[in-house]
């Protein structure tokens, strides 16, 4: 495998995982909001996907963020009669973001984006020492 192939394959996993780590901040941003009106639903949970396309001018399979899905679980209730969002029994509904299950799943982009960094800093190393043979 050559270095440029490498560097562009590390390179579509940066793309792949820095848009999850987007995706994952909303859900943290929306985790305690609530919906504007009582009896409609709040933000819910978006759960970023991946797809592995082949790119023909690399001549290998990349990864890439595909379709982002919503999650469908059942939305927190909590009971709070004098919240505007309250519904006739006083309870509202609030996100299905658990911030346990976020802060993990950030956790674990941020080590896939830095694997990736990883394999750019190696490949870059190795084409310079290829250069300072090729000098020497």
């Amino acid at each position: 495998m050559d270095f440029m192939k490498s560097m562009a394959i590390a390179a579509s996993g940066l793309r792949a995982q820095s848009s999850r780590m987007r995706i994952i901040s909303e859900n943290l941003a929306n985790a305690d909001s609530t919906s504007a009106a009582p009896n409609t639903d709040p933000y819910r949970r978006k759960v970023p996907t991946f797809t592995s396309e082949f790119n023909r001018e690399l001549e290998a399979r990349v990864v890439g963020l595909g379709k982002v899905e919503i999650d469908k679980s059942d939305f927190r209730s909590k009971y709070e009669p004098g919240h505007p969002a309250a519904d006739e029994n006083g309870n509202v509904k609030f996100p299905n973001v658990n911030a346990l299950v976020e802060m993990t799943d950030m956790r674990e982009a941020q080590r896939s984006y830095e694997a990736n960094i990883n394999v750019i800093s190696a490949t870059r190393r190795m084409l310079q020492r290829t250069i300072d043979i090729l000098k020497a």
